[in-house]
């Protein structure tokens, strides 16, 4: 239960910072973005790019569990930006529109640069030192690396005819980016053993 909540919260902060990014869609907006990662660190709490990194052997089914809390949490303040007077779900749908234009592919070998930065940023913020978390975040936004659990905030908050009719694209891209972080958290591993 204590990963659960930690999951869920996680989500929930990378949700307001999502909410924001939606609210100010420029590099203000990314900047301000560092927000989520920055408490989520803080606080230690568990969101999936910032533990795939980290994860031992036979922990997979736990990462997928994490991952589940991230986007409740996610669920959770996109119902609050549904209340918002301002366009969040149009910037939303925009944002997923573009991503479903790219393909799950492309889609997925971006992913990989977001799940790099997120475990060089978490590697330097656990040693305290932040700078790489307030880069790193504007530069995955900037660059356009989809990152799992963002996605997941955007998505949920797509109007929803939108993902009723485009369901399934959205479901295969999602896995698609879900595996690129995974991928990009762990091309240390993959390539320098120290």
């Amino acid at each position: 239960m204590n990963t659960f909540r930690s999951s869920v919260l996680a989500g929930i902060c990378i949700g307001i910072a999502g909410f924001g990014y939606l609210a100010e869609k420029s590099i203000i907006g990314a900047v301000l973005f560092a927000f989520g990662l920055l408490t989520v660190v803080h606080y230690g709490l568990r969101l999936y790019t910032g533990t795939a990194g980290f994860i031992k052997k036979n922990e997979g089914g736990r990462l997928l569990f994490i991952l589940f809390g991230n986007i409740v949490g996610c669920l959770l303040v996109a119902l609050i930006a549904r209340c918002s007077p301002m366009p969040l779900q149009d910037t939303a749908q925009k944002i997923l529109e573009g991503r479903l234009a790219v393909g799950p592919l492309k889609g997925g070998i971006l992913a990989i640069g977001c799940g790099f930065i997120m475990t060089t940023a978490v590697t330097f913020a656990r040693k305290g030192q932040n700078l790489p978390l307030l880069f790193g975040v504007p530069l995955f936004i900037m660059c356009g690396f989809p990152h799992c659990v963002a996605d997941a905030y955007y998505y949920l908050c797509v109007p929803v005819p939108f993902i009723a009719d485009n369901w399934l694209s959205v479901l295969i891209f999602y896995v698609s980016i879900v595996i690129g972080n995974f991928i990009g958290c762990n091309l240390y591993r993959l390539i320098w053993r120290d």
